[in-house]
């Protein structure tokens, strides 16, 4: 069965096919939008073993020790699930793909004033998502800038083969691995206001800045998605769900992992 634009226009779907990646405005209301917030500042006074595990004490110098990102919130929080299957968001995807979304993941990132950014990747190396690719949807729930380290994306990268990573600097990245860009092509800022909405190919090389505020937090609510006709995904990623929220199995891909692997290491200024 032929599919039928929903929402993009085709100069949309061309900018995401040759770019690689595509913001769009207005799929979050204001009103939704506060409710993100609440969900999530009430998340960050607790500890939820397995999926954010807070120094609430905040002893440690790194500030991601106090605010870490927040792994798999659909898998504890309703609000969280409801948001990983907003239906703007998933109309958006399936015209990225031609085909409906199956929902794989969701994250939040606080990015505290003077936290590490995380150090140019790939996510289909993690998700190890086939046939097809996966899709990344990145709200910034705070506007992301190049101060208060904000996305960067390499832009046209979205055809360049999944690569084995290099090791990433410590002291500018929480996660160890760094995939370095194609000669002649370098990384670029994604400037975006509360709301906007990235979404970017599973083979786009990006990565994000160090937070360099004294006073700016740079939150975000991240999904990523797999087409509905990809039959394999890492484990790490099921099971995934339909728009109405029906668990779908997929057969394991070996290998995949969580979304950047920590340094176990903690930081020290």
């Amino acid at each position: 069965m032929e599919y039928k634009t929903r929402v993009l226009t085709e100069e949309q779907k061309q900018q995401f096919e040759t770019e690689g990646y595509l913001i769009v405005k207005g799929l979050f209301t204001a009103e939704q939008l506060a409710e993100i917030d609440s969900t999530f500042e009430d998340i960050s006074h607790q500890v939820i073993p397995g999926y954010f595990e807070p120094d609430l004490l905040q002893e440690a110098s790194d500030p991601l020790k106090r605010y870490p990102r927040v792994m798999h919130p659909h898998r504890f929080h309703e609000t969280a699930k409801r948001y990983m299957l907003h239906q703007p968001v998933l109309d958006v995807l399936a015209d990225l793909y031609g085909e409906e979304a199956l929902a794989a993941q969701s994250m939040f990132y606080y990015k505290p004033p003077g936290a590490r950014g995380q150090a140019l990747h790939q996510d289909n190396f993690y998700l190890k998502v086939e046939p097809g690719n996966c899709i990344a949807a990145w709200t910034a729930i705070d506007p992301a800038d190049e101060e208060n380290g904000g996305l960067l994306v390499v832009p046209k990268t979205s055809t360049y083969e999944i690569v084995c990573p290099d090791l990433s600097d410590a002291k500018e990245s929480f996660t160890t691995h760094y995939v370095k860009p194609p000669k002649d092509q370098k990384a670029i800022p994604v400037v975006m206001e509360r709301g906007d909405v990235l979404f970017f190919n599973g083979n786009l090389i990006h990565g994000s800045y160090r937070n360099k505020t004294k006073d700016r937090f740079r939150r975000s609510f991240i999904c990523h998605y797999a087409n509905s006709s990809a039959m394999r995904i890492a484990t790490h990623y099921r099971p995934l769900f339909r728009a109405d929220g029906t668990a779908v199995e997929l057969e394991t891909n070996p290998n995949g992992g969580p979304c950047g692997v920590e340094y176990d290491t903690p930081y020290v200024h």
